[in-house]
């Protein structure tokens, strides 16, 4: 009796363990959306009692949630394996919808290995698992079916099949509680597909359904909508907005330790919308390498199309080649119809680009554009299209480069800004194809007016010259217009409505920070982004410390971050005023202007004098300015410092012949008069030339007609002085300062170590004249990051931008001063536009280094007339004068200096 009792507890101790067991594993599911810090013990936990106890349920459930685990470690080969181990204990122990559970996990697995016709297959095995579900089975068979039929519209959506996914994710949310985790990714995946459709109203709807319905759930199911409503605001606009999204999704991932891999596909994208191309480059970059390392074959055919994308907007072709064709061919082989289609059209693209595109480039890209089409992906419609025309159209096939046009415009209208601004575009050389000059005309200009609308929404100069690349082609379709129709007032109008727009606007004004930017970024991870999977985000292996601002040093990239996180209020009307022929003549007093544009490959200048105006066609010069350039730059370089006599001599003919070059090519075709006071406004690569140089009379420059006019309009008023400033470490440059100082008595005068950046910003801003002796430092690569060196540390363009710094006339003595940097759509960016677009009248500046020791007489003489009352233009020409040009340090000052603005 006391044995049967015995053995009867025993055997019921043992069935309760077994139950608690099951218990156990079964919470493994919830555990698993929750984030549990302690789920990798528990699931080891529950798969070694498991094994242990010979429980079939409980192996199968800590089996499946094992290999969600390897899975989120980028891992999903070896989720696989674990998981044809757990459907097969499933099977052997009679459990369909445990079964149906495994093979959706497996599902997601494969298709994250680009596996997709087994990842379909096991999600339609899941799905007739569940449909044969005993009756006290239902709950858990409906739990099921509503996973899997998430995982088929997400294989749909990651097929390109938008139309079909819609449906199955607008079904699923019917289906689900709508606070549920599964919810999350569902009205998550409905937000991204319905950007692609260019639904930008609803897609902010469902992606702020998203993020409510995630705030009480775990950080890893946060981070996914904030990253989409992120891409929603970016793509509508809403640049601040878009980034503290991004912000709040990185801070979710990295309490969730996700992967960053999928995040910088996004990043990317959104850095390519505002066109910011290195930062796009460098996480497209990032997201590749960290995508191929984890294997996830999937999404690294969307970074691949991403990075193709980016390297294409920044003139690589050959490289955006290579990307494309990879990732067409991968796309393929995981059956993605219409991830291949994309990768088609930008490898057609590409090869025009390279002049390499054929009529099979031209039969693919009509394809795809049809099928992307025919999809619902609406905004990779219009640009295949696009790109159709534009290949029919080099291979001289007009019909069909009417009709891709047409198409292109068509479905382009309700996109993204860049998406709309192709649409015009297409419109626009559909136009041109009938010889309709009205109808470009109108398109371009209705095409800028939406691109300006967009510009005045942006928080700083630099997004804002960078947004109007996106109106480059506009700008010369529709100067090719006007300069064939002859009138000098419409070319100089049409150029000045495209001309330097982002220094025209007043952005706010902040203090500067009085500490240096340390030279580190706030450490952040990031999630991941695009459809989520079925079964939840990938986490990796713990958090890992990342700047958001990718392609520069970290203290940059703060500053940078922060400029970008401000609002802009109500811009008013975005058309700035551009002054007529008869304002400018009189504004210019006896002063010629040339403003130079480019079209057709050629260059082009309107000359306003005071008997009339005229448009000259200065050819097509521009690759033999670039090469002079570059040979001219090369030979003032060793003027700087050279190695002997006969390089000096070797170098100054150099330099010698550059020049007489440049000004046969740039000035001789104007046919001025060599005395007359010239203010040039260069295009492009002109920005770099040493107009002073070029031209017997004074010349001034300026980012555009309407600035130099508005700079004339600044007048001395009494009510600033002048402070002259000496900075550290420049030999000469307290010498400079001391002899400026017997010109100007009363001058504030800061010397090396009394020229830290909040004095001397405080001193300069609103001075009728200062003077900086300071080294300085060039970022051609992003001129708002060059910067002058003062005593506690260097002080960027972007920072005296935003202090409001802008005495009426500055006068730089450090290299490189100069040399601002120009950019698509006619904008340039620098130190000195950006004191220009401040309210400053005049500048002297040099657009190379500058001899420290010999430039103080050259300053002393330019000062000696700026005291009497001349203007910078006509104080430097005479102070050229005064250099001696046979030495080399006097002949790179004479040459390299040069005044901006008419004060």
């Amino acid at each position: 009796m006391q044995v049967g009792t015995s053995t009867g507890g025993v055997a019921e101790g043992a069935r309760a363990d077994r139950a608690a067991l099951v218990v156990d594993a079964r919470a493994l599911e919830a555990a698993l959306d929750a984030d549990a810090a302690d789920l990798p013990a528990r699931v080891a936990d529950v798969v070694e009692r498991a094994r242990r106890a010979d429980e079939p349920e409980a192996l199968a459930w800590g089996l499946r949630a094992w290999a969600v685990l390897r899975r989120r470690d980028n891992d999903p080969a070896g989720a696989v394996r674990l998981l044809r181990e757990a459907r097969t204990v499933a099977q052997r122990d009679g459990r369909p919808v445990l079964e149906a559970w495994v093979l959706a996990s497996r599902s997601v697995a494969e298709l994250e290995r680009g596996r997709t016709t087994r990842a379909r297959a096991d999600a339609e095995a899941a799905l007739a698992l569940a449909e044969r579900a005993a009756p006290d089975d239902r709950d858990g068979a409906r739990a099921v079916h509503a996973r899997v039929q998430l995982q088929l519209a997400v294989m749909e959506h990651n097929a390109g099949r938008l139309v079909d996914a819609e449906a199955r994710y607008r079904a699923f949310l019917r289906e689900v509680p709508a606070d549920s985790p599964d919810a999350v990714r569902g009205a998550n995946n409905l937000a991204v597909l319905l950007v692609a459709r260019a639904d930008f109203d609803e897609a902010l709807v469902w992606a702020e359904r998203a993020v409510a319905a995630a705030a009480g759930l775990a950080p890893s199911l946060r981070s996914w909508p904030h990253l989409t409503r992120a891409l929603v605001h970016v793509q509508a606009g809403r640049l601040a907005a878009g980034l503290r999204d991004l912000e709040r999704a990185a801070a979710a991932s990295e309490a969730a330790g996700q992967s960053s891999a999928e995040y910088y596909v996004e990043y990317a994208d959104a850095m390519r919308e505002m066109r910011l191309l290195p930062e796009a480059v460098a996480a497209g970059e990032r997201a590749l390498t960290e995508l191929a390392a984890a294997g996830a074959g999937l999404v690294a055919v969307d970074a691949e199309i991403s990075l193709a994308e980016t390297l294409l907007m920044t003139g690589d072709a050959e490289r955006a080649v290579l990307h494309a064709e990879g990732a067409r061919a991968r796309a393929r082989a995981q059956r993605r119809p219409g991830t291949h289609d994309r990768a088609v059209v930008v490898a057609a693209e590409a090869r025009l680009h390279t002049a390499a595109a054929s009529v099979a480039d031209l039969a693919a890209a009509r394809r795809a554009a049809r099928r992307l089409h025919a999809s619902g992906d609406v905004a990779a419609a219009a640009g295949a299209a696009l790109v159709s025309g534009r290949v029919a159209a080099a291979l001289g096939l007009d019909r069909q480069a009417v009709a891709a046009l047409r198409s292109a415009a068509d479905l382009g209208r309700r996109g993204s800004l860049p998406v709309r601004i192709r649409a015009r575009l297409a419109a626009a050389l559909v136009a041109r194809s009938a010889g309709a000059d009205a109808a470009v005309l109108a398109e371009c200009r209705a095409g800028l007016r939406d691109l300006a609308r967009h510009r005045a929404a942006l928080p700083t100069m630099e997004l804002r010259a960078l947004a109007s690349g996106h109106g480059a082609e506009l700008g010369e379709l529709g100067l090719d217009v006007v300069v064939r129709q002859g009138s000098a007032a419409r070319v100089l109008r049409w150029m000045e409505q495209t001309r330097a727009a982002a220094l025209l606007a007043r952005l706010p004004v902040d203090d500067l920070d009085p500490t240096p930017s340390p030279d580190r970024a706030r450490p952040v991870t990031h999630a991941a982004g695009g459809p989520i999977p079925a079964g939840g985000p990938v986490p990796a292996g713990g958090p890992v410390a990342r700047s958001v601002i990718v392609a520069d040093e970290q203290g940059a990239a703060e500053a940078r971050r922060s400029a970008w996180l401000r609002e802009v209020g109500p811009a008013g009307p975005v058309a700035h005023r551009v002054p007529g022929i008869v304002d400018l003549r009189a504004a210019l007093d006896g002063r010629v202007l040339v403003e130079y544009g480019r079209h057709e490959g050629r260059l082009v200048a309107v000359v306003v004098t005071a008997r009339g105006a005229r448009v000259v066609d200065v050819g097509p010069a521009e690759a033999e300015v670039a090469q002079q350039l570059r040979a001219l730059v090369f030979a003032l370089r060793r003027l700087v410092d050279p190695r002997g006599p006969a390089a000096a001599a070797a170098a100054r003919t150099s330099a010698d012949l550059r020049l007489a070059v440049l000004r046969r090519l740039l000035v001789e075709p104007l046919a001025v008069d060599p005395a007359d006071e010239l203010v040039v406004v260069p295009v492009g690569l002109l920005h770099g030339v040493p107009w002073s140089a070029l031209h017997d009379g004074p010349v001034g420059l300026a980012p555009s007609a309407t600035t130099w006019a508005r700079s004339r309009a600044r007048t001395a008023d009494g009510s600033g002085g002048v402070v002259l400033v000496a900075g550290p470490g420049l030999h000469g440059a307290q010498e400079e300062v001391d002899v400026l100082r017997r010109l100007h008595p009363d001058a504030l005068v800061l010397g090396a170590g009394e020229s830290v950046a909040d004095r001397v910003v405080r001193a300069v801003a609103t001075a009728d004249l200062a003077h900086l002796a300071c080294h300085g430092s060039l970022r051609a690569d992003n001129p708002m990051f060059s910067a002058v060196v003062l005593a506690d540390g260097p002080v960027t363009v972007q920072e005296l931008h935003r202090a409001g710094v802008a005495p009426r006339r500055l006068v730089l003595a450090s290299c490189h001063s100069g040399a601002d940097v120009a950019y698509a759509g006619d904008e340039v960016l620098g130190l000195v536009s950006a004191v220009l677009a401040r309210g400053t009248a005049g500048v002297v500046a040099s657009i190379a280094a500058v001899p420290d020791v010999e430039v103080v007489d050259l300053m002393r003489a330019l000062h000696e007339r700026l005291a009497v009352g001349e203007t910078m233009a006509r104080a430097l020409h005479g102070a050229r004068a005064t250099v001696d040009r046979d030495t080399p340090a006097g002949f790179v000052n004479w040459c390299t200096f040069g005044a901006h603005g008419a004060a």
